[in-house]
């Protein structure tokens, strides 16, 4: 028997509000990668994965460089 999993509904924000919501983060943040502190190429971190039922709440965002960023995806 397969475990039962709840469907919450997930909180999706439209482009413009997401657009919005990455600069607070970037802003929060530092416009620094969290993890090593560069500058350049950063990109906006899901903590828990939008695929894993990750929402678009500041609280699970993060701000990662290029490099970090990958490094975490990898399996």
């Amino acid at each position: 028997m397969s475990p039962i999993r709840s469907k919450r509904p997930r909180v999706r924000l439209d482009p413009d509000s997401y657009r919005q919501l990455c600069l607070d983060v970037l802003q929060r943040d530092g416009w620094g990668c969290q993890y090593c502190g560069k500058l350049e190429n950063l990109q906006i971190h899901h903590k828990e994965f939008r695929s894993r039922s990750g929402d678009d709440f500041e609280q699970n965002l993060i701000t990662l460089c290029a490099d970090c960023h990958s490094a975490i995806h990898q399996p």
